[in-house]
């Protein structure tokens, strides 16, 4: 195992060289005491891409239905266990992967300090299974670098019903936005995201206000919430399939 010193040396050569990543040496030093490789987030978005690996959300469901890394997967929360001390169910791993302990997965949290996928990585260790990593920066590094998350049903009526600082972004058609929309959701058809900026559409004096961006499909929904975080919003999500649809029907 490499020293911190080795480390620093490393990574200051990495600073000094072509195509570093913003985050190569927070995941080289982070990853030190680990007995499980880091994946950096060029490296995630290329397994999502390609399918090269099963992505896991360690947390717990609420938390994963509140906003995703798109692509990834969660499974049942051990019963009785403290939401501080939480980790996915091994068992319900297995299942998903079919007993395949030699199938790559990568495990993320909440961040850098969140133990979640660490100890979901010991857990999988112990069971045997022999080709796990993880994402330790977790979805807040994912959001800070221009990434977008996706929300489930019942974290979109968790937002309805506890964020009133949220902003909700309807990009369909002027006529469908007219002839029904959810309750307080803005009209932004994705052209109009520059725009937005300047006429008090888009939250110009927080740019980590939670935004939910909801359209005709979750592809739609996924490339303008894409376009608004690359205007340097930090905390954008999209509706999946069914999260905002529902809500929308029912009305």
């Amino acid at each position: 195992m490499r020293t911190i010193s080795a480390v620093i040396t490393a990574c200051f050569g990495l600073l000094i060289s072509p195509g570093f990543a913003a985050d190569t040496i927070l995941t080289a030093i982070l990853g030190q005491q680990q007995k499980t490789a880091e994946v950096s987030t060029e490296e995630i978005r290329r397994i999502l891409a390609d399918h090269s690996a099963t992505v896991l959300d360690a947390r717990p469901y609420a938390e994963f239905a509140a906003g995703h890394i798109p692509g990834a997967v969660n499974v049942s929360a051990k019963a009785g266990v403290p939401k501080s001390q939480y980790v996915s169910d091994v068992a319900e791993i297995e299942r998903l992967m079919h007993g395949d302990k030699d199938a790559p997965i990568v495990l993320y949290c909440n961040g850098p300090f969140c133990g979640k996928s660490s100890r979901l990585a010991e857990e999988l260790l112990a069971a045997g299974y022999t080709n796990v990593r993880r994402y330790q920066l977790g979805d807040p590094v994912w959001r800070a670098l221009g990434g977008v998350m996706q929300l489930e049903p019942e974290g979109f009526n968790y937002i309805q019903q506890g964020d009133r600082t949220a902003r909700i972004y309807d990009i369909r058609s002027t006529d469908a936005y007219a002839a029904k929309t959810i309750p307080g959701a803005i009209h932004l058809p994705r052209d109009d995201v520059e725009k937005a900026k300047d006429d008090g559409r888009l939250p110009m004096q927080d740019h980590n206000t939670r935004i939910v961006v909801f359209g005709d499909s979750p592809a739609e929904a996924r490339s303008t919430a894409e376009t608004i975080a690359k205007n340097a919003f930090h905390n954008v999500m999209f509706c999946g399939d069914a999260a905002c649809k529902q809500e929308l029907i029912s009305r």
